[in-house]
């Protein structure tokens, strides 16, 4: 039996999530199937990872916690626009997202 994709329905500030053409972005420089206009985080939380960004002291795991753009748990680099709110930012095709303080990164 197939496994339940772990997609975003209703976002509570986007709304209804409609299921855009499936694309491929990049973490890290390893590619990720994703739905077009879904929410970068919903989409990196659907592809099974839970880590955005690594504290500067202690380097500690993060990851997306409010998911309305109201803390900054979710912030990663976005390639060409520098730090952004994944949880509110849509997924666009072939886009690169690198997580902040990752080891060896």
């Amino acid at each position: 039996m197939a496994e339940k994709e772990m997609r975003v329905e209703k976002h509570p500030v986007l709304g209804v999530m409609g299921r855009g053409r499936r694309v491929t972005i990049f973490l890290d420089g390893e590619p990720i199937t994703a739905c077009e206009g879904e929410p970068v985080a919903a989409a990196l939380y659907a592809a099974g990872r839970r880590v955005t960004r690594y504290t500067r002291k202690g380097h500690e795991a993060r990851g997306p916690f409010c998911m309305i753009g109201r803390c900054t748990e979710c912030s990663m680099v976005l390639e060409g626009w520098g730090m952004v709110r994944t949880c509110m930012t849509p997924v666009r095709e072939g886009m690169r997202i690198w997580t902040p303080g990752r080891k060896g990164g």
